[in-house]
């Protein structure tokens, strides 16, 4: 490549062609390496989720806030966001506008084991699920972007025939051997 003349450097000074305007640049990066985000489909696709939400939003909130129709889809969609655990209460529509990609990778499975103790280390979560030690309810779930709502927080676990739960259970004094003969 030949070297640009001085008025190519001057025009070409104040453009970065590594990051666009519309693409979020590093806020996309922190997120994705905080709630490590494997693929950038999966953030993209809850940033799609975020904005769908907040227009739905500003759609009701243009409404007449005693239409029936209104009250009707505003609870309605409070209670779908606070099933699936991206919200913490179902009090106003507030909550809905402030809604971020962050919000969406708080359920992921991996960032709920790390919360709930499985492991110490983000890393760590997703290694476990993609070697298939994880199960909620009674499928394996090998995929760190499984979405876990609320009502299926409670029946995350180990499989039973992982060695990891062995290794847990007989560092805490629990191991029985019964378990392990089937």
């Amino acid at each position: 490549m030949r070297k640009l003349k001085f008025h190519e450097k001057k025009l070409l000074k104040n453009v970065n062609f590594l990051e666009w305007k519309r693409e979020g640049g590093h806020r996309e990066n922190l997120v994705m390496h905080l709630y490590h985000v494997t693929g950038r489909d999966d953030y993209k696709k809850y940033s799609s989720l975020c904005r769908m939400t907040q227009k739905l939003v500003n759609i009701l909130k243009q409404m007449d806030s005693r239409d029936p129709f209104r009250i009707e889809m505003t609870d309605a969609l409070l209670e779908k966001l606070y099933s699936m655990g991206v919200i913490k209460d179902r009090t106003s529509l507030k909550l809905c506008e402030r809604l971020s990609v962050s919000s969406f990778c708080r359920r992921r499975l991996a960032t709920v084991l790390k919360q709930r103790n499985y492991a110490e280390h983000l890393k760590e979560a997703v290694t476990y699920i993609e070697q298939g030690h994880i199960r909620v309810g009674p499928e394996n779930v090998t995929d760190p972007a499984f979405h876990v709502t609320r009502n299926m927080e409670d029946f995350i676990t180990w499989v039973d025939t992982s060695k990891l739960r062995w290794k847990v259970l007989e560092y805490n004094d629990k191991f029985d051997d019964y378990d392990v003969m089937n």
